[in-house]
């Protein structure tokens, strides 16, 4: 059993359990459920920083314009960006599909939930600064510029679908080797792992916090690997991660919803 830390929809206080994921059984208060048998909502509270270009194959795919305008050189340091709290859903919400759109790029990646202030931290205690791991799904409308923030395509409401819950550091062995897929409708779509990180949690920690700090509550978002797979309207996505569990949501139209339901 993992320890876990979530938040029932509509509570704001994180709730503790066990996650059996052999069973998909959550022990709370005494309690065993079902993981559908739960409503869960985001259960970060910081800000969430998503790093670009961390996969080699994703890294890969780009390098060749690395060297033309206007930056002629590879990037030296993370390159960072934000998924706003309005782009923030938990598990089993709806990710709205924006009007005049018919398709969505899905970003598997591991979530590192900070648990202290981390400030120019050292590679080989970087992980105490770490106080669990969580699924994210850093959605966005499939763009190939890299050389703006890509704001529009990325920070739309309901792009970064969190969750279900954020298991212990303690039961993960090592976060650099876990599995990573993504099915939609119930169709394995993609595969990685991060094993595949240029950079790897300990040294995007150390990285990042060499010239910005970073607070409890804070998510560092490892990276998305290359070929990110297509979502269209009502499909169904399942964002699975080793030793955390499975994020689920289902695509549909904005026009469709309302106050985050359905009309």
């Amino acid at each position: 059993m993992k320890h876990i830390k979530f938040k029932y929809h509509g509570i704001q206080q994180l709730k503790e359990g066990s996650y059996q994921s052999e069973t998909d059984l959550i022990e709370v208060d005494g309690k065993q459920y079902r993981t559908n048998e739960l409503t869960f909502d985001v259960p970060l509270s910081g800000t969430i920083y998503g790093t670009a270009l961390n996969y080699k194959g994703a890294y890969a795919k780009v390098e060749p314009f690395m060297y033309e305008e206007p930056y002629k050189a590879p990037p030296k340091a993370p390159i960072l960006y934000i998924k706003p709290m309005n782009t923030h859903i938990g598990n089993g919400t709806f990710i709205p599909l924006p009007d005049g759109f018919e398709e969505l790029s899905i970003g598997a990646t591991l979530g590192v939930v900070i648990g202290k202030v981390a400030r120019k931290v050292n590679k080989d205690n970087a992980l105490d600064y770490v106080e669990g791991y969580t699924i994210v799904n850093d959605v966005s409308i499939p763009h190939e510029s890299v050389y703006r923030p890509a704001y529009k395509e990325k920070a739309r409401d309901g792009f970064c679908p969190i969750g279900p819950w954020i298991v212990n550091k303690h039961a993960i062995t090592n976060p650099n080797e876990l599995g990573v897929r993504v099915y939609i409708n119930g169709e394995l779509k993609q595969e990685n792992n991060t094993s595949n990180l240029i950079r790897s949690v300990e040294q995007l920690l150390v990285d990042v916090t060499d010239f910005m700090t970073l607070y409890e509550g804070d998510t560092l978002l490892v990276g998305i690997p290359e070929n990110a797979p297509i979502a269209r309207e009502n499909d169904s996505v399942e964002v699975e991660i080793e030793g955390i569990g499975k994020l689920v949501n289902k695509v549909i139209n904005e026009n469709a919803l309302v106050g985050g339901g359905i009309k």
